[in-house]
């Protein structure tokens, strides 16, 4: 029990560090590709076809990485749960280093004609592939390695350095445009941040070589305890709630995101006429709040449960979300206050990863999150903001309301998860002793 509940130790830190350093890099080599797709677009595809038809070719090749996930992790997590978490987590590394390295280095459509996109589709495939199995990944490595009552702040903390890499990759990109020339950046400067991004990937590889393989799976591989079929199947059959609460808990984090932090900016821009340097600045307040947000998550989770932790989390996100869509076009003055509490408040999606790996038992814990998580992501993440700009056809104030629906939802799942913590709780009591 002392052991459960002891403070996190110096082996604590350096592994959350170096999974949380990693985590961030991965997204930041995710995204970059976003903030340079134009640029791409002209070099990786001839010169005499239709602008529209370009956007689009750069767009698919993107939305690759996307496709690429669920797959991608799924073949990782079963192998996590067979041979090892730690060489799944730096394979994951290493999946996404190399490709964001080389898409720096890839000759143009001027160079190599049809192989340029052909190889960029490619390196897109292994990212996506390589993302898919990190962020399952790391939630399972860290809540392996640390105490149960400290599981909360660990995968918080992990949640927060995913979004340090999206604020990472928008600031690189930031400054690349600021200094320097729209031909500069096309004859070269665009391939910056993919060799820095591979560079810093390799160099957290290499430092994830001084983790150490998880307790839990070290047991389990002593007393002959790892999953005896395959993986997904026995996730798939026998653990069909773990899977659903998962999905929908997902649902609530990748929505929640995309719609507040990625979406909200241009939304502003059109319904209030907010002027994009406005918006940016807002954005990544709000953004580094999101970081504090799930770190306060991770710490009540750990103190007070996940149950409390989302009723609490999703009736502040309500109100703040409201405030923020309703107000921020009456009172511009108060935008950066506004935009920043509801992204403390999307926090609450930092408990998520919590639910998650208490969901399914340890010898399908890393396929279970991950098929969960991918497949929920591909199918949320890509239809939100169509759903959204849909809506937006009936009501300007569409993302307000997907929000609260998001956070009634999440409401929900929270009263859900304090009943079935008492009826477990109530079906121990009732279990005879054993002898």
């Amino acid at each position: 029990m002392e052991q459960q509940t002891r403070p996190l130790n110096r082996q604590d830190y350096k592994t959350l560090t170096l999974a949380a350093l990693g985590g961030a890099l991965e997204f930041y080599d995710f995204i970059i590709f976003v903030f340079f797709a134009a640029v791409v677009g002209e070099l990786f595809f001839p010169p005499d076809i239709p602008e529209w038809l370009r956007q689009v070719q750069t767009f698919g090749i993107f939305a690759a990485g996307y496709l690429a996930r669920p797959l991608g992790g799924i073949i990782m997590a079963h192998f996590g749960d067979l041979v090892g978490r730690k060489k799944m987590f730096t394979l994951s590394i290493l999946l996404m280093a190399v490709p964001t390295l080389l898409i720096g280095l890839l000759p143009d459509y001027a160079a190599m004609g049809i192989a340029a996109p052909v190889l960029l589709l490619l390196m897109r495939i292994l990212q996506g592939a390589a993302i898919g199995g990190e962020v399952p990944g790391a939630w399972v490595f860290v809540a392996e390695h640390v105490p149960e009552k400290r599981i909360g702040i660990a995968c918080g903390t992990l949640t927060a350095g995913l979004t340090v890499g999206i604020l990472l990759g928008s600031v690189v990109a930031t400054l690349i445009n600021t200094s320097m020339t729209p031909q500069a950046i096309h004859d070269g400067g665009w391939r910056i941040p993919f060799l820095l991004g591979g560079a810093f990937g390799l160099v957290a590889m290499y430092l994830r070589r001084w983790l150490q393989e998880t307790p839990i799976f070290l047991e389990m591989q002593q007393r002959k305890a790892l999953a005896r079929e395959l993986p997904v199947k026995a996730v798939v059959v026998k653990h069909r709630q773990g899977v659903i609460i998962s999905m929908l808990l997902t649902w609530l984090l990748s929505a929640g995101i995309v719609v507040v932090i990625l979406m909200s900016p241009v939304w502003l821009q059109k319904q209030y006429g907010f002027a994009p340097a406005v918006t940016l600045k807002a954005n990544s307040i709000a953004t580094i709040m999101l970081c504090v947000g799930c770190l306060l998550a991770g710490l009540a989770a750990d103190r007070f449960g996940a149950s409390r932790t989302f009723i609490v989390g999703s009736v502040l996100l309500a109100a703040s979300s409201w405030a923020f869509y309703h107000l921020s076009g009456a009172h511009p003055e108060q935008l950066f206050l506004l935009y920043g509490v509801v992204g403390l408040c999307v926090g609450v999606v930092g408990a998520v990863p919590f639910v998650m790996v208490r969901a399914f038992p340890a010898a399908v814990r890393f396929t279970g999150i991950s098929f969960s998580y991918n497949v929920a992501y591909a199918i949320f993440g890509g239809l939100t903001p169509i759903a959204v700009t849909m809506l937006m056809g009936v009501s300007p104030m569409a993302p307000a309301w997907y929000v609260l629906a998001l956070s009634l939802m999440g409401l929900g799942l929270g009263v859900w998860l304090g009943r079935k913590r008492q009826a477990d709780a109530a079906h121990a009591v009732a279990q005879p002793a054993q002898p």
